[in-house]
């Protein structure tokens, strides 16, 4: 949505075909979602955001993550990195803050490109029902900040890859094609 470089959907998008071996696709931009600007907090509700892509018949997908580079917020945190409906449809990624490091310095492109993926492939758990992790390492353990995110693994712990991959399995049963075999 809005104003979001090219590389960052297509890092993202290779991340969860390496990661999860789900195909993905890149769809247009949106504009940016004004009607969810709170003007007291300088700040973008994502629950207003969320309610609102809701609405969107994006019909051919099972789960569809908005890219935002918008500061969002959520009513109880001051910030946020991503939010996701809870095996929901729909998540966001936020990255204006991963723009930048803790000093205020610029992080290198990779280490930016890191952390989306990082926050997309945390929501996309949560789309597929996993929920907050107790495992420091694990990608669907919280992050509070850039130091978590930053801290944290790549990869989901043995007890959420599992029910990952159930989850995955039990969407492919229904006829969903949520896990499509690759193509060589």
């Amino acid at each position: 949505m809005g104003k979001v470089a090219e590389i960052v959907p297509k890092a993202i998008a290779a991340n969860i075909l390496g990661y999860l071996h789900i195909n993905t696709d890149i769809v247009s931009s949106l504009e940016n979602p004004q009607y969810a600007f709170d003007e007291s907090r300088i700040q973008y509700n994502a629950g207003e955001i969320l309610k609102a892509f809701e609405s969107m018949p994006f019909h051919n997908y099972e789960k569809v993550i908005g890219i935002l580079d918008l500061d969002l917020f959520v009513p109880i945190f001051s910030y946020v990195f991503g939010e996701a409906r809870q095996a929901g449809k729909y998540a966001l990624v936020s990255l204006y803050r991963l723009q930048k490091n803790l000093d205020g310095s610029t992080p290198s492109t990779s280490l930016f490109l890191e952390r989306a993926a990082k926050v997309a492939l945390h929501e996309l758990g949560h789309l597929f029902n996993l929920i907050h992790c107790e495992d420091e390492n694990c990608l669907m353990h919280f992050s509070g900040g850039l130091q978590d995110l930053d801290n944290a693994s790549f990869y989901f712990c043995r007890y959420c890859s599992t029910y990952f991959r159930d989850a995955l399995s039990i969407d492919r049963t229904k006829g969903k094609n949520t896990r499509p075999e690759r193509d060589s």
